[in-house]
């Protein structure tokens, strides 16, 4: 006598809330997390400015020939260089680490949430064993 539409039953609109609408809102907030934490540590303009010298210090070389400032400013700006390298290595490695972390984070947040449904069940079950 009554036609009820698939779409207005109950179990049809949890099983599409809990297996399809929450994990692409997961996903979707995941990425939002990975994406401001690779702009965060800003690893393709470290990866670009590898060799520069740090926080832009170097020195220019006079415009008159002196040996001892010649080889004074090319060990300094060669020690910019060198002290920009490895702290932006540092950073390169801090960031793809934290981006490793944030990944694994959501895959594990999406596999508990597809899968707590599943634990839930077998607990009640278990529970109920132990009673009787």
């Amino acid at each position: 006598m009554f036609l009820i539409s698939i779409e207005k039953n109950i179990l049809y609109q949890w099983i599409t809330w809990r297996f399809f609408e929450v994990p692409k809102k997961i996903i979707d907030a995941w990425e939002n997390i990975f994406r401001f934490y690779m702009h965060y540590f800003s690893i393709p303009l470290l990866i670009k400015t590898l060799f520069a010298p740090w926080r832009q210090n170097y020195w220019s070389y006079e415009k008159n020939f002196d040996i001892v400032k010649y080889f004074d400013v090319l060990v300094s700006n060669l020690a910019s260089r060198i002290i920009g390298f490895i702290l932006r290595i540092g950073l390169i490695i801090i960031g793809l680490f934290v981006g490793l972390s944030v990944s694994a984070l959501g895959i594990i947040a999406l596999f508990l949430w597809l899968i707590l449904p599943y634990i839930l069940i077998i607990i009640l079950c278990f529970g109920i064993l132990i009673l009787f």
